[in-house]
Protein backbone atom coordinates (compact mmCIF):
# COMPACT_ATOMS: atom_id res chain seq x y z
CA UNK A 1 0.00 0.00 0.00
CA UNK A 2 0.97 3.48 -0.85
CA UNK A 3 1.99 5.80 1.87
CA UNK A 4 1.07 8.89 0.17
CA UNK A 5 4.94 9.41 -0.72
CA UNK A 6 6.03 10.56 2.95
CA UNK A 7 9.84 10.30 3.02
CA UNK A 8 11.79 7.88 4.63
CA UNK A 9 9.00 5.24 3.54
CA UNK A 10 10.98 2.37 5.41
CA UNK A 11 10.35 3.94 8.87
CA UNK A 12 11.01 3.10 11.43
CA UNK A 13 14.80 3.41 9.98
CA UNK A 14 18.13 4.64 11.03
CA UNK A 15 17.15 8.50 10.51
CA UNK A 16 18.99 8.77 7.56
CA UNK A 17 17.09 7.68 4.39
CA UNK A 18 17.63 3.92 5.47
CA UNK A 19 14.68 1.81 4.56
CA UNK A 20 15.09 -1.00 7.39
CA UNK A 21 16.82 -0.60 10.67
CA UNK A 22 19.12 -3.40 10.85
CA UNK A 23 17.81 -4.65 13.96
CA UNK A 24 19.03 -8.69 13.84
CA UNK A 25 21.63 -10.57 12.17
CA UNK A 26 21.58 -13.79 11.29
CA UNK A 27 23.52 -15.72 14.14
CA UNK A 28 23.01 -13.39 16.50
CA UNK A 29 20.81 -14.00 19.86
CA UNK A 30 17.02 -13.48 18.27
CA UNK A 31 16.27 -12.18 21.91
CA UNK A 32 18.56 -8.79 21.00
CA UNK A 33 15.76 -8.03 18.25
CA UNK A 34 12.86 -7.57 21.04
CA UNK A 35 11.92 -7.40 24.63
CA UNK A 36 11.39 -3.82 26.41
CA UNK A 37 15.21 -2.82 27.30
CA UNK A 38 15.64 -3.12 23.52
CA UNK A 39 12.79 -0.87 22.70
CA UNK A 40 14.03 1.51 24.77
CA UNK A 41 16.91 1.61 23.48
CA UNK A 42 15.18 3.19 20.56
CA UNK A 43 14.64 6.43 22.15
CA UNK A 44 15.07 9.45 20.27
CA UNK A 45 14.81 12.17 23.16
CA UNK A 46 14.34 12.27 26.67
CA UNK A 47 11.27 10.63 28.46
CA UNK A 48 9.85 14.44 29.86
CA UNK A 49 9.81 15.29 25.97
CA UNK A 50 8.15 11.57 25.33
CA UNK A 51 5.66 12.45 28.11
CA UNK A 52 4.66 15.41 26.60
CA UNK A 53 4.32 14.03 23.28
CA UNK A 54 2.07 11.18 24.50
CA UNK A 55 0.03 13.61 26.44
CA UNK A 56 -0.43 15.32 23.27
CA UNK A 57 -1.10 12.51 21.68
CA UNK A 58 -3.88 11.25 23.89
CA UNK A 59 -5.70 14.57 23.72
CA UNK A 60 -5.79 14.47 20.41
CA UNK A 61 -7.22 11.07 20.54
CA UNK A 62 -9.47 12.17 23.15
CA UNK A 63 -11.10 15.23 20.79
CA UNK A 64 -10.95 11.89 18.41
CA UNK A 65 -13.23 9.19 19.94
CA UNK A 66 -16.22 12.35 20.47
CA UNK A 67 -16.28 12.56 17.05
CA UNK A 68 -16.54 9.48 15.88
CA UNK A 69 -19.37 8.33 18.58
CA UNK A 70 -21.44 11.04 17.61
CA UNK A 71 -21.59 9.76 14.05
CA UNK A 72 -21.17 6.09 15.31
CA UNK A 73 -24.25 3.58 14.37
CA UNK A 74 -26.02 6.70 13.39
CA UNK A 75 -26.56 8.18 9.88
CA UNK A 76 -22.98 7.73 8.68
CA UNK A 77 -22.30 9.65 5.89
CA UNK A 78 -19.85 6.93 3.23
CA UNK A 79 -18.15 8.20 0.68
CA UNK A 80 -16.12 6.01 -2.19
CA UNK A 81 -12.30 6.90 -2.90
CA UNK A 82 -10.80 6.64 -6.70
CA UNK A 83 -9.11 3.08 -5.16
CA UNK A 84 -12.76 1.92 -4.28
CA UNK A 85 -12.41 1.93 -0.67
CA UNK A 86 -14.93 3.36 1.80
CA UNK A 87 -14.00 6.87 4.01
CA UNK A 88 -16.25 8.58 6.28
CA UNK A 89 -17.27 11.89 6.80
CA UNK A 90 -15.86 11.43 10.26
CA UNK A 91 -12.64 9.70 9.06
CA UNK A 92 -12.38 13.34 7.54
CA UNK A 93 -12.67 15.37 10.00
CA UNK A 94 -10.26 12.89 12.59
CA UNK A 95 -8.01 13.49 10.96
CA UNK A 96 -8.34 17.57 9.72
CA UNK A 97 -8.50 18.08 13.38
CA UNK A 98 -5.56 15.56 14.63
CA UNK A 99 -3.80 18.02 11.29
CA UNK A 100 -4.77 21.41 12.65
CA UNK A 101 -3.56 20.43 16.65
CA UNK A 102 -0.27 19.30 15.07
CA UNK A 103 0.29 22.35 13.07
CA UNK A 104 -0.46 24.98 15.78
CA UNK A 105 1.48 23.00 18.30
CA UNK A 106 4.49 22.04 16.86
CA UNK A 107 4.57 23.36 13.04
CA UNK A 108 7.64 22.08 12.24
CA UNK A 109 6.66 18.44 12.33
CA UNK A 110 5.89 16.51 9.34
CA UNK A 111 2.43 14.40 9.06
CA UNK A 112 1.79 11.12 7.43
CA UNK A 113 -1.96 10.78 7.32
CA UNK A 114 -4.68 7.95 5.35
CA UNK A 115 -6.62 11.02 4.18
CA UNK A 116 -4.78 13.84 3.07
CA UNK A 117 -1.48 12.44 2.54
CA UNK A 118 1.84 13.53 3.50
CA UNK A 119 3.57 17.07 4.54
CA UNK A 120 7.10 17.99 5.62
CA UNK A 121 8.49 14.73 4.77
CA UNK A 122 12.00 15.72 5.26
CA UNK A 123 11.03 16.94 9.26
CA UNK A 124 12.88 15.48 11.48
CA UNK A 125 9.67 14.63 13.63
CA UNK A 126 6.39 13.12 12.22
CA UNK A 127 3.05 11.72 13.13
CA UNK A 128 1.48 9.05 11.72
CA UNK A 129 -2.60 9.01 11.29
CA UNK A 130 -5.24 6.54 11.08
CA UNK A 131 -7.68 8.16 11.74
CA UNK A 132 -10.51 5.49 11.59
CA UNK A 133 -8.86 2.48 11.64
CA UNK A 134 -11.41 -0.61 10.80
CA UNK A 135 -13.68 2.09 8.45
CA UNK A 136 -15.66 -0.88 7.34
CA UNK A 137 -17.02 -1.59 10.93
CA UNK A 138 -17.17 1.90 11.70
CA UNK A 139 -19.97 1.86 8.61
CA UNK A 140 -21.78 -1.56 9.64
CA UNK A 141 -21.96 -0.78 13.31
CA UNK A 142 -19.59 -3.00 14.44
CA UNK A 143 -17.14 -1.60 18.12
CA UNK A 144 -14.22 -2.54 16.70
CA UNK A 145 -12.42 0.25 14.87
CA UNK A 146 -10.18 3.26 16.87
CA UNK A 147 -7.92 6.14 15.58
CA UNK A 148 -4.01 5.14 15.60
CA UNK A 149 -1.32 7.84 16.25
CA UNK A 150 1.94 7.60 16.10
CA UNK A 151 5.38 10.17 15.99
CA UNK A 152 8.18 9.67 14.39
CA UNK A 153 11.50 10.74 15.76
CA UNK A 154 14.80 10.79 13.24
CA UNK A 155 13.45 7.65 11.47
CA UNK A 156 12.61 5.61 14.93
CA UNK A 157 8.84 5.60 16.22
CA UNK A 158 9.02 7.08 19.46
CA UNK A 159 5.00 6.50 20.87
CA UNK A 160 1.79 5.18 19.87
CA UNK A 161 -1.69 5.56 20.62
CA UNK A 162 -4.28 2.95 19.72
CA UNK A 163 -8.17 4.40 21.04
CA UNK A 164 -11.31 2.32 20.48
CA UNK A 165 -13.94 4.75 21.82
CA UNK A 166 -17.36 2.32 21.21
CA UNK A 167 -14.78 0.00 23.48
CA UNK A 168 -13.87 2.49 26.08
CA UNK A 169 -10.49 0.73 25.90
CA UNK A 170 -7.60 2.30 24.49
CA UNK A 171 -3.90 1.03 24.37
CA UNK A 172 -0.66 3.33 24.55
CA UNK A 173 3.42 3.33 24.91
CA UNK A 174 6.57 4.89 24.16
CA UNK A 175 10.25 4.27 23.83
CA UNK A 176 11.17 2.97 27.61
CA UNK A 177 8.08 3.86 29.48
CA UNK A 178 6.15 0.55 28.99
CA UNK A 179 2.70 -0.35 27.15
CA UNK A 180 0.20 0.52 29.12
CA UNK A 181 -4.27 -0.39 28.50
CA UNK A 182 -7.42 1.99 30.20
CA UNK A 183 -10.69 1.33 30.08
CA UNK A 184 -11.48 -2.27 29.69
CA UNK A 185 -14.54 -3.65 31.68
CA UNK A 186 -14.19 -4.17 35.16
CA UNK A 187 -10.98 -2.77 35.36
CA UNK A 188 -8.90 0.21 36.67
CA UNK A 189 -6.59 1.37 34.32
CA UNK A 190 -4.26 2.23 33.11
CA UNK A 191 -2.76 -1.43 33.55
CA UNK A 192 0.78 -2.19 32.71
CA UNK A 193 0.38 -5.35 29.90
CA UNK A 194 3.24 -7.60 28.37
CA UNK A 195 2.97 -10.04 25.23
CA UNK A 196 2.83 -13.87 26.11
CA UNK A 197 5.65 -16.07 27.21
CA UNK A 198 4.19 -19.04 25.12
CA UNK A 199 7.47 -20.95 23.27
CA UNK A 200 5.80 -23.71 21.76
CA UNK A 201 2.92 -23.39 18.57
CA UNK A 202 1.10 -26.09 19.85
CA UNK A 203 -0.37 -23.68 22.35
CA UNK A 204 -0.16 -20.74 20.32
CA UNK A 205 -3.33 -18.41 19.69
CA UNK A 206 -2.79 -17.28 16.10
CA UNK A 207 -4.37 -14.10 14.80
CA UNK A 208 -5.22 -12.46 11.41
CA UNK A 209 -6.92 -10.16 9.53
CA UNK A 210 -8.29 -11.41 6.05
CA UNK A 211 -7.51 -15.03 4.98
CA UNK A 212 -8.83 -14.54 1.92
CA UNK A 213 -6.26 -11.36 1.25
CA UNK A 214 -3.83 -13.22 2.64
CA UNK A 215 -3.86 -16.18 0.78
CA UNK A 216 -4.28 -14.44 -2.69
CA UNK A 217 -1.19 -12.59 -2.23
CA UNK A 218 0.90 -15.14 -2.96
CA UNK A 219 3.22 -13.72 -0.04
CA UNK A 220 2.60 -16.88 2.25
CA UNK A 221 2.19 -20.15 0.84
CA UNK A 222 2.40 -21.62 4.03
CA UNK A 223 -0.27 -19.61 6.00
CA UNK A 224 -3.06 -22.71 5.62
CA UNK A 225 0.06 -25.02 6.90
CA UNK A 226 0.93 -22.11 9.98
CA UNK A 227 -2.99 -22.57 10.69
CA UNK A 228 -2.83 -25.80 11.02
CA UNK A 229 -0.41 -26.23 13.45
CA UNK A 230 -1.30 -24.08 16.33
CA UNK A 231 -3.52 -24.44 19.30
CA UNK A 232 -6.12 -21.95 17.92
CA UNK A 233 -6.64 -19.28 14.99
CA UNK A 234 -8.99 -16.23 15.04
CA UNK A 235 -9.66 -13.55 11.98
CA UNK A 236 -9.70 -10.73 14.43
CA UNK A 237 -8.45 -8.11 11.85
CA UNK A 238 -7.47 -4.22 12.33
CA UNK A 239 -5.72 -2.85 15.24
CA UNK A 240 -8.02 -5.54 17.45
CA UNK A 241 -5.35 -8.03 16.71
CA UNK A 242 -2.36 -5.81 18.10
CA UNK A 243 -3.97 -4.93 20.59
CA UNK A 244 -4.90 -8.78 21.98
CA UNK A 245 -1.75 -9.98 21.24
CA UNK A 246 0.05 -6.35 23.51
CA UNK A 247 -1.89 -8.20 25.98
CA UNK A 248 -0.75 -11.71 25.86
CA UNK A 249 -4.27 -12.84 24.52
CA UNK A 250 -2.59 -14.05 21.55
CA UNK A 251 0.82 -14.74 20.36
CA UNK A 252 1.10 -13.54 16.53
CA UNK A 253 -0.81 -11.42 14.57
CA UNK A 254 -0.42 -11.68 10.36
CA UNK A 255 -2.13 -9.23 7.23
CA UNK A 256 -1.21 -8.00 4.25
CA UNK A 257 -2.17 -4.66 2.45
CA UNK A 258 -1.35 -2.49 5.14
CA UNK A 259 -0.15 0.86 5.12
CA UNK A 260 2.53 3.03 7.56
CA UNK A 261 -0.16 4.73 9.36
CA UNK A 262 -1.80 1.08 9.84
CA UNK A 263 0.88 -0.21 11.78
CA UNK A 264 3.04 2.81 13.32
CA UNK A 265 1.02 2.56 16.35
CA UNK A 266 0.58 -1.23 17.13
CA UNK A 267 4.61 -1.52 16.24
CA UNK A 268 4.99 1.09 19.53
CA UNK A 269 2.78 -0.69 21.50
CA UNK A 270 4.02 -4.24 20.47
CA UNK A 271 7.73 -3.49 20.76
CA UNK A 272 7.35 -1.95 24.22
CA UNK A 273 5.25 -4.93 25.75
CA UNK A 274 8.08 -6.99 24.84
CA UNK A 275 7.38 -8.43 21.45
CA UNK A 276 8.78 -8.09 18.05
CA UNK A 277 7.31 -7.12 14.41
CA UNK A 278 8.66 -7.39 11.13
CA UNK A 279 7.27 -7.77 7.92
CA UNK A 280 7.25 -11.79 5.79
CA UNK A 281 10.85 -11.16 4.80
CA UNK A 282 11.90 -10.27 8.34
CA UNK A 283 12.66 -6.88 7.97
CA UNK A 284 11.57 -4.32 10.84
CA UNK A 285 9.56 -2.17 8.03
CA UNK A 286 6.13 -0.78 8.67
CA UNK A 287 5.01 0.02 5.27
CA UNK A 288 6.23 -3.53 2.80
CA UNK A 289 2.40 -4.44 2.67
CA UNK A 290 3.27 -7.63 4.99
CA UNK A 291 3.72 -7.57 8.48
CA UNK A 292 4.16 -10.26 11.01
CA UNK A 293 3.46 -9.50 14.95
CA UNK A 294 4.67 -11.87 17.35
CA UNK A 295 5.34 -12.30 20.85
CA UNK A 296 8.90 -12.77 19.87
CA UNK A 297 9.37 -16.34 21.32
CA UNK A 298 7.65 -17.65 18.11
CA UNK A 299 8.74 -15.08 15.72
CA UNK A 300 11.37 -17.21 13.62
CA UNK A 301 8.79 -20.34 13.37
CA UNK A 302 5.99 -18.25 12.55
CA UNK A 303 7.78 -16.48 9.85
CA UNK A 304 9.52 -20.56 8.74
CA UNK A 305 6.07 -21.20 8.42
CA UNK A 306 4.21 -18.48 6.38
CA UNK A 307 7.35 -18.51 3.94
CA UNK A 308 6.45 -22.52 3.35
Amino acid sequence: MNDGGAGRPGSPGDGNGSNELPAWEPGAPVEAAFGPAWSASWARAPADELEYWLAFAQAACDAADEIALRSFRRDVEVMTKPDRTFVTAADQAIERGIRERIAAAFPDHGLVGEEYGSEGGDARSRWYIDPIDGTHNFIRGIPLFGTLLALEVDGQLQLGVVSAPALRERWYARRGGGAWAVGAAGMEGPRAIHVSRVASLADAQVLYGSGHDIETSGRAPGFRDLLGAVWRERGFGDFWGYALLAEGAAEAMVEVDLSSWDMAAPLVLIEEAGGRVTDFDGRRLIDSGTLLASNGLLHEEVLGRLRG
